[in-house]
C-alpha cells in the first residue's frame, strides 16, 4: 500500500499537526508494516498556476509547445503522486477560518481536467476514485465543524471532486482555548482509525 503525506503548516517544529500526521502515519504504518509513504510539504516552494500553466491546461498533451510542457512538468509530477498513493493523510491546520495558501495551492495544481476529474454532458466526476484520505484538522480558536469553519468543507468537496469520497477526519480544534483536551481526542480517533483501502 502507498501512502501520500502531505504538510502544508507554516510552522516546523511546534506545529501541531504535523505531530498529529505523523501519528497518522505510524498508525497506519504498525497496521500495514509494507506501507510505502511519500512525503510533500507543501509548505515551501510550490508555484502559482500562471499564465503559460493553463495556456497548457486546455491543450493535447502532444499540442503543447516546450514551454507550456516545462511549465506544466511540477503540477504533472503531483498528479503522479497522488494518482500512485491509495491512502492520503493531509495535514491541514486552519488559517484565518480556511486552509492555508500552501495546500489551496497543491489543490489548484492537481485539479487537472482529464487527469484527475472530467467533465462531460453530464456534468464533472472525480478520476481517482477508491482512496482513502484522512485529513487532521488542527485551530486555535475555531471549533471544528462550526460555521466559522470553512476548512472541512472545502476540503470534503475538493477531494469528493477528483474521486475521493472516503474521508476521515481526525480534529484538534480550539487548542488555545481548551489545552491539551483536543490533542488527547485527536489522538484517540487516529487510535480508533478506520481502515484504508
Amino acid at each position: 500500500m502507498n501512502a501520500l503525506v502531505i504538510n502544508s503548516s507554516g510552522r516546523t517544529d511546534q506545529s501541531v499537526s504535523r505531530k498529529l500526521v505523523a501519528e497518522v502515519v505510524a498508525e497506519l504504518t504498525a497496521r500495514n508494516p509494507g506501507l510505502s509513504t511519500t512525503h510533500r510539504d507543501v509548505s515551501t516552494s510550490l508555484p502559482f498556476v500562471n499564465d503559460l500553466m493553463i495556456s497548457g491546461f486546455y491543450v493535447p498533451d502532444a499540442a503543447r509547445t516546450a514551454e507550456q510542457q516545462q511549465a506544466l512538468a511540477f503540477s504533472n509530477q503531483l498528479v503522479e503522486e497522488l494518482k500512485d498513493a491509495d491512502v492520503l493523510v493531509i495535514g491541514a491546520p486552519m488559517y484565518n477560518f480556511g486552509i492555508p495558501a500552501s495546500l489551496k495551492t497543491w489543490v489548484d495544481l492537481i485539479a487537472r481536467a482529464g487527469l484527475t476529474f472530467s467533465v462531460s454532458e453530464r456534468g464533472y466526476e472525480g478520476l481517482l476514485k477508491g482512496k482513502k484520505a484522512y485529513v487532521v484538522v488542527t485551530s486555535g480558536g475555531v471549533e471544528v465543524g462550526s460555521a466559522y469553519d470553512l476548512a472541512t468543507p472545502y476540503l470534503r468537496f475538493i477531494l469528493g471532486f477528483v474521486g475521493i469520497t472516503d474521508v476521515e477526519f481526525i480534529s484538534a480544534g480550539q487548542l488555545n482555548l481548551l489545552g491539551e483536551q483536543p490533542l488527547a481526542s485527536a489522538r484517540e480517533a487516529i487510535r480508533q482509525l478506520q481502515p484504508a483501502v
